[in-house]
């Protein structure tokens, strides 16, 4: 059975760090438009679960060091004596991609989770026949 669990506690931090995931690319959509803002990024780090089982976990949150977008608007209540200021350096159409890809992977996780589940069901139905 410890195999069955092994397989949960893995599938379950990869379910945590595609949840972190989501939740970044999220507030970097939100932000797109802001002033300023620069887009957050989160690495996946190994995570022992287990003796011999290793799961994943969301990572330390870093700032995207990429130059900002100038912005010409000379009507913006930011906007210098040029009429330009710095917006966000969020492309959206990346965090889009990125939100997609995790979704998916977080999907896959949770489908893993319940066919693990069942085979363990399974598995119980047969050993009490």
């Amino acid at each position: 059975m410890s195999d069955f669990s092994n397989a949960l506690k893995v599938t379950t931090t990869g379910l945590q760090a595609q949840a972190a995931r989501l939740r970044l690319l999220s507030e970097n959509i939100a932000n797109v438009d802001t002033p300023g803002y620069r887009r957050k990024t989160m690495p996946f780090e190994a995570m022992p679960t287990a003796a011999d089982v290793t799961g994943v976990r969301a990572g330390d949150v870093a700032l995207d060091r990429t130059d900002l977008e100038v912005v010409h608007d000379p009507a913006h209540p930011l906007a210098d004596e040029t009429g330009t200021y710095l917006g966000s350096n969020v492309d959206l159409i990346i965090e889009i991609a990125d939100a997609r890809e995790a979704q998916r992977s977080y999907e896959a996780n949770l489908k893993m989770f319940d066919q693990t589940r069942q085979m363990s069901t399974s598995l119980m139905d047969l050993l009490r026949r």
